[in-house]
């Protein structure tokens, strides 16, 4: 069962409504021109990328549910080249391509009306009639420090690894502003460095099967109302637990990443000789 707090009610509901096993989810890009932040000439700023980033979070746990997915991304108008960097940061953030995008019959695209929509803080709920409604806080960016650059929207070019903002916007709830900061991308970059490390470690290890209590505990955080923080808390505590043989914790970063979609297991078999 997949509950979702609906932001019009504050009410955990289920969705989609049982018996059906279809989740229809329509999410809502919004508006380019009354936004702001970096976006790397674009137009596409940080709150661009989480509305869409949480449209995948939700599918992704739908199918480790069970169920099927159809995922309509509506957006404004867009020039050709602003089409071309949507799918692009899409891409390099791990977000799987809508069934759609730029529906203007968004129902129609559905083959029925919306279970989910998944809009960013302030739009207007009449423009998201029937279904739950996920409300996805504000992204802003911090003035860059001596040290460390201001962040930005990902650059396809650029080598440093897009999936570290991708980590950053999953750790806090979605409804919750994000501030995004140099410092808060380089730990997020150290952090999934350690972890594919560590996977690519742990593999070499016999396979274990996931600890039940881990599995449950997991399944039950993503069930109530996508908190993938506390899945990303829980993955942090188990990376130092002794008692959890190295062939488990492989298993349970790899099964779970499924839904993270941050290519923990990118470094098996490309561990430097000792």
């Amino acid at each position: 069962m997949l509950r979702i707090a609906d932001t019009r009610t504050g009410h955990l509901v289920e969705v989609p409504a049982a018996p059906r096993h279809l989740l229809r989810s329509r999410v809502q890009l919004p508006d380019i021109d009354t936004c702001t932040g970096p976006d790397n000439g674009t137009g596409l700023g940080p709150v661009h990328l989480r509305v869409p980033l949480i449209g995948d979070v939700l599918a992704r746990t739908a199918e480790l549910n069970g169920l099927q997915v159809i995922t309509v991304l509506t957006t404004p108008e867009l020039t050709p080249d602003r089409a071309r960097a949507l799918d692009r940061v899409m891409a390099v953030l791990g977000i799987h391509p809508p069934a759609v995008v730029g529906a203007h019959r968004p129902d129609a695209a559905l083959g029925g009306p919306a279970d989910v929509h998944v809009v960013s803080e302030g739009t207007d709920p009449a423009d998201a009639e029937g279904g739950a409604l996920i409300e996805v806080g504000r992204v802003t960016t911090a003035a860059p420090t001596q040290d460390l650059p201001a962040p930005g929207t990902p650059d396809p070019t650029d080598t440093a690894d897009p999936l570290a903002v991708r980590l950053l916007l999953l750790t806090s709830p979605y409804g919750t502003p994000i501030t995004v900061t140099g410092a808060a991308l380089a730990e997020a970059r150290r952090t999934l460095r350690d972890w594919r490390r560590s996977v690519a470690d742990w593999a070499q290890e016999p396979s274990r099967p996931i600890p039940a209590d881990l599995l449950r505990q997991s399944y039950a955080a993503l069930a109530e109302d996508l908190d993938v923080a506390a899945v990303l808390a829980l993955l942090a505590e188990l990376a130092d637990r002794p008692d959890v043989p190295p062939g488990a914790k492989f298993e349970t970063f790899a099964h779970l990443d499924r839904v993270l979609g941050l290519d923990l297991a990118r470094d098996v078999g490309h561990q430097l000789p000792s």
